[in-house]
């Protein structure tokens, strides 16, 4: 089994950002009753003011507010499948696992796209909460080994933040260039290894200096 990040490994950009665009250019009340907030909300996080959950879970609030979700969603994979990365389409296989950080609500319809299985960060779009914790650097690791899952033979990720998985996989393969480009994960000496904890248990991507 192969396993995949999704923002920036296997699809340019973030797909949660780019969906919050698209549903602000089509409700354009958002720019005032959600995007001043998220702004705010950014600021206090990059001042060590507010943990990266609280941002994100805040962030992912503009998904109550769209009414008609079903159907925009739909029309942003229209839009962007394309842009999925012409190297994993290469050699996507039916039991691939991706894993996100992204609400389920908004990787499941690209995952049902490409015939394979999905995991990501439950998120209630009614009450504007996660269900259970952020599928996140540890989280990830935490739930491949909780569900039993077979031998990951290969993992690919854009973050360092997500080693604690890599860690778990036989051979690991970082995503540079925004998702144009594999490498080897890069051996993890002390320098790197401070980094990449510090950076876990800030809740920032980490990614390797070009």
């Amino acid at each position: 089994m192969n396993v995949y990040d999704f923002d920036k490994t296997i699809f340019p950009g973030d797909c949660a950002i780019g969906f919050c665009f698209w549903c602000m250019n089509r409700h354009p009340k958002l720019y005032f009753t959600f995007f001043p907030k998220a702004v705010i909300n950014l600021i206090r996080r990059k001042l060590g003011k507010m943990p990266e959950y609280l941002m994100q879970r805040k962030f992912f609030g503009y998904l109550t507010q769209v009414d008609d979700f079903d159907e925009q969603i739909e029309r942003y994979w229209d839009k962007n499948e394309k842009k999925i990365s012409a190297w994993y389409l290469a050699q996507k296989k039916p039991d691939d696992l991706i894993i996100s950080a992204s609400p389920t609500c908004i990787i499941e319809p690209i995952a049902k796209r490409l015939d394979v299985n999905f995991m990501a960060t439950e998120f209630d779009r009614e009450y504007g909460v996660f269900v259970n914790n952020m599928m996140y650097a540890k989280e990830k690791a935490k739930y491949i080994i909780d569900h039993g899952f077979p031998l990951i033979e290969n993992f690919y990720s854009d973050s360092l933040a997500d080693t604690p998985l890599a860690l778990c996989a036989e051979k690991a393969h970082l995503v540079i260039n925004n998702a144009s480009t594999v490498i080897d994960w890069p051996k993890l000496d002390d320098e790197i290894r401070d980094e990449v904890k510090e950076k876990i248990d800030t809740g920032w991507n980490i990614h390797l200096k070009e």
